[in-house]
């Protein structure tokens, strides 16, 4: 199998039958082996009917459907697991992604040598308010946290070699971040390649505000995860420290004060003080603490790294 195309859908019943017409057209003029893996997300206007009389007529299609919504991570993730082509294309059902694209980013990823090529919509069709300012302060936001310098982590037209997909969790809504996992599990050829954005034809979007604020706090997750997930001690221990030894130095400072430089005036206890240098001591304790109990988590539930075996024997 040479190409697996992954499509998650949620109630786009219309844009089916011709998306999977378009992607055969261009499997067969490029003489692609594929499979085409729709990902039903709890659809309720009939899109798994749908599905289900496109695999009975066509051998290539498969389907697998969600009893209820799970969201879009859940959704490639179960294609991921199904796909078993040496390439994995993912793409939007609502045909505002073009399979035209399809043979230039194979071609990228087995010629090219890429680990992953995402997809950039330079030019795009959707509501400049509601749409294409959120995007682009989210990939600036996205380009800077993460140190990929990517136009577009959003774009749902991606191609990976199949050990990227099937090394990578893809969980919660951190489809947006799959560059950054992919980097995460050491796949640095991360490429990109314009491509051609079509206005919607069917249906209406799933962008909304709540999807937007979303993906900036995954950021903030995929931010930290990547810079301290696997030494969570650096964090919650520095900053533990660092908090104890301030609260220290202000209690010290209140002790030298009542013994020394002013025995006859209040208590400490009777100073504010002494309050802020204890909370601050106690809270650094429980960071310290934190990053300890972090550390011993990772250590008894880490995840095996990724890698491939080459034969360096020569078989006669």
């Amino acid at each position: 199998m040479e190409v697996s195309v992954v499509i998650p859908l949620l109630d786009e019943r219309e844009s089916l039958k011709e998306l999977s017409d378009w992607i055969a057209d261009v499997m067969r003029s490029n003489h692609f082996s594929y499979e085409l893996i729709f990902i039903d997300d709890g659809s309720t206007d009939g899109s798994w009917e749908i599905i289900k009389e496109l695999a009975e007529i066509h051998r290539e299609i498969k389907g697998i459907r969600f009893r209820r919504n799970f969201g879009k991570s859940q959704a490639l993730h179960a294609g991921f697991a199904k796909a078993s082509g040496e390439v994995v294309i993912t793409m939007d059902a609502d045909l505002q992604d073009s399979p035209e694209e399809i043979p230039d980013l194979v071609n990228m990823i087995m010629d090219d040598h890429f680990d992953l090529v995402s997809g950039w919509k330079k030019k795009r069709y959707d509501s400049v308010i509601m749409k294409n300012l959120p995007s682009k302060l989210f990939n600036w936001a996205a380009r800077k946290t993460s140190g990929l310098k990517l136009h577009d982590f959003n774009c749902g037209l991606k191609a990976y070699r199949n050990t990227v997909v099937k090394s990578i969790d893809v969980q919660g809504e951190m489809h947006r971040y799959i560059p950054v996992l992919a980097k995460n599990q050491g796949f640095e050829r991360i490429g990109e390649k314009v491509v051609r954005h079509q206005a919607r034809k069917y249906g209406k979007t799933k962008f909304g505000m709540e999807r937007f604020m979303n993906g900036f706090l995954d950021l903030l997750t995929v931010w930290f995860v990547s810079k301290f997930g696997k030494r969570p001690m650096h964090f919650f221990g520095s900053l533990g420290a660092l908090m104890f030894f301030i609260g220290f130095l202000f209690a010290a400072y209140l002790g030298v004060d009542k013994l020394f430089l002013n025995p006859g005036g209040r208590l400490i206890t009777q100073r504010p003080e002494f309050y802020i240098a204890l909370v601050t001591m106690i809270i650094g304790t429980q960071f310290f603490v934190a990053g300890f109990l972090g550390e011993m988590i990772l250590r008894s539930s880490r995840n095996k790294p990724s890698y491939e075996i080459s034969s360096t024997e020569n078989i006669d």
